[in-house]
């Protein structure tokens, strides 16, 4: 009975060992552990920020250009109505028979 009471002690000297030394990290590691993460945050952040700024800048210059286009459809809106007018009038000229 001897051989089994040493490998019994033995596997739990190891088992109690493991456990002990094992179970819970430091404050030191779960800080820097949470530094290093919080770093890639920021570095994430900083990113999200700056494609924030370009995508407002664009949808503002988006909003101009279409505002711009509307301003331009109605202005040939207008000119076509003229243009239709002209040609009527011109189409009128030449049907009467001159003098």
């Amino acid at each position: 009975m001897r051989p089994n009471f040493t490998k019994s002690a033995a596997l739990a000297t190891v088992l109690v060992g493991s456990i002990a030394l094992g179970g819970c990290a430091t404050k030191g590691f779960v800080r820097s552990q949470i530094a290093t993460v919080n770093e890639r945050i920021d570095g994430i952040d900083g990113r999200v920020r700056t494609v924030e700024g370009t995508s407002g800048q664009a949808l503002a210059q988006a909003q101009a250009a279409s505002g711009q286009a509307q301003q331009n459809a109605q202005r040939i809106d207008q000119i076509n109505g003229r243009v239709d007018g002209l040609d009527q009038k011109m189409q009128a000229q030449k049907r009467r028979p001159r003098g």
